[in-house]
Parts: C-alpha cells; structure tokens; sequence
C-alpha cells in the first residue's frame, strides 16, 4: 500500500479520527510548509506537522519530550507540543500538533536591522546551549548526525568538490574543508538547534520572534548552528554574530566545514537551490577568519 499524500485533506483525516475536538476548526496549508516536515495551519491558534519519511518521523517524540522542557530556559518562544498523533489511515508515521507562531520567514527584506537580528540570535543559541544535557539526544539518525564528527560527510563532500570540478574553486574547497576536519573538538556535548536556517527563524515587526524546527536538534558539538553566518548573515552582521556568540577559532572553522557540506552537496543534487547554493560557497570561501 503506498503512503497517502500529505495535504490538507490528510491532515483532515488524521486530527478527525484522532482528536475530534478539532475536527470543527478549519485547516490549511501554509505558504512555505516545508519538506522534512509538512506543516498545516489548524485553526487560528494550532499547527499540524506531519513527517515525510521515516527519518523526520524519529524527530516526533524528541520534540514531545525536550520542547517543553527547554522552552522556559530560552529568551524567544520556540514550538510548543500540543498533542501527539499516531499512524492511522494509511499514514505510517507519528506526528505533532503545536501552538502557533505568528511571524514571517527571516530574510533580508523581512529584517529590520541585520546586525541586530545576529546578536539576538547568537543571545538564544548561547542560552541554549547552557541547558542541562544530562540525557539528551545524542548525535545519530534522527539529527542527521549534527553534533558528531565533521568526519561523517569527508567523502561525500570530497565526491562533490571532485564531481563539480572547474565550477568551483576545488582546491581552496579542499583547504577550507581540511582546516575544519583538523579543528577538533573535545569540548563537554552542549544543546544545540541544528538546522539554524532562515526558514525556522520567525520576525515580526523587523526582529527575530521565534525559533521553530528542532527536528535536528540534540546534544554534542555545536558549529552546526553558526552555519547562518554564510547562508544569511554577512558582513558586519557575520561580525556581530561571532562576538555575540563568542566561538573559538576552531568552533568557527568547523562551522565553515558544515556550511561548505552543506551547500557542495545541495548544487550537486538539486539544480534549483544552484544560485543560492553557489552564494554560500563563494562566502565560505571567501572567509579567512581565525
């Protein structure tokens, strides 16, 4: 039997059989509802996220159980678990319900001042990373990985450097890349977010609002979380968000690393994100600081 579509009409299905309650309040999509998760609006004040595969399905009941917990030691608002819901219908995985977050998608034309918004957001991504780790959600299938070694992508990121050739700068690729594989980290693991992207970053009003998808959260290393500084920040926006967050050298680097990661193997296999992508490379490589 193949998995039903995720639309509006599954999301109808699901929140009638399972909480009937609400099955009287409108749903609807929302305008950017991603691909890891998709996401519903359910009424003027609850959303439904629904995960489309197994691997964004193990992120449900981390996000039930740590949410909650982290949420009151954090200066912004993040999503808070309102409901649990099971496989039913053809639907193979468990999913969540959550309050609403008023606020729009970050980017440039959406933030009023870009410094700013960076030295807010290194404020939360500290203050995050001073939570209670004691059994946290440790690196592995659920995160992606984020928060082990850089290691873990070597060969996927030197097959995309080799399989991009004169496209890009592959040798200064390869440097950045070696520099952040050298820059080893035995620090104590710290929570971190995981997927700090312009997309689960909320402003209202010119400023940051709140922080949603903690799907690739977890406990570990952090430099994940400072690949923002090449995607959205730059300039003095890139400098105020590395003295508000007070990263060492090699925390920075390895924060390159991620970001160069990510962006090498995007171009590869997704022609549409190419501008985008060729733009955080550019800034990763055009990064020399210490």
């Amino acid at each position: 039997m193949h998995a039903p579509a995720i639309d509006e009409a599954l999301a109808r299905r699901l929140i009638a059989g399972q909480f009937p309650h609400w099955a009287h309040l409108p749903i609807e999509a929302v305008e950017f509802g991603g691909v890891d998760n998709r996401t519903f609006r359910l009424g003027p004040d609850m959303s439904v996220r629904l995960p489309s595969g197994e691997w964004y399905a193990l992120q449900v009941e981390k996000e039930q159980r740590w949410l909650p917990r982290l949420a009151p030691r954090l200066p912004l608002p993040i999503p808070a678990p309102v409901a649990q819901g099971t496989p039913a219908g053809g639907y193979p995985f468990a999913w969540s319900v959550y309050r609403w977050l008023e606020g729009e998608n970050a980017s440039e034309q959406t933030i009023g001042d870009l410094s700013e918004f960076a030295t807010t957001l290194a404020s939360f991504l500290r203050t995050l990373a001073t939570a209670d780790a004691t059994d946290g959600p440790e690196p592995g299938r659920h995160n992606f990985y984020r928060g082990g070694p850089l290691e873990t992508y070597a060969d996927e990121t030197l097959r995309a450097i080799e399989t991009l050739g004169d496209e890009i700068e592959g040798e200064h690729a390869r440097r950045v890349w070696d520099d952040a594989v050298a820059a080893t980290w035995d620090g104590e693991p710290v929570w971190f977010h995981g997927d700090v992207a312009a997309g689960n970053l909320l402003v209202r009003d010119g400023r940051l609002a709140a922080v949603i998808d903690f799907g690739s959260s977890g406990v570990g290393d952090p430099p994940c979380d400072v690949v923002i500084a090449w995607t959205l920040l730059h300039g003095e926006s890139r400098d105020a968000f590395r003295a508000a967050l007070g990263v060492d050298a090699g925390t920075w680097s390895r924060g390159r690393g991620w970001a160069l990661w990510k962006a090498l193997i995007t171009l590869v296999g997704d022609p549409a994100a190419d501008v985008a992508s060729r733009l955080v490379i550019k800034r990763v490589l055009a990064d020399h600081s210490q």
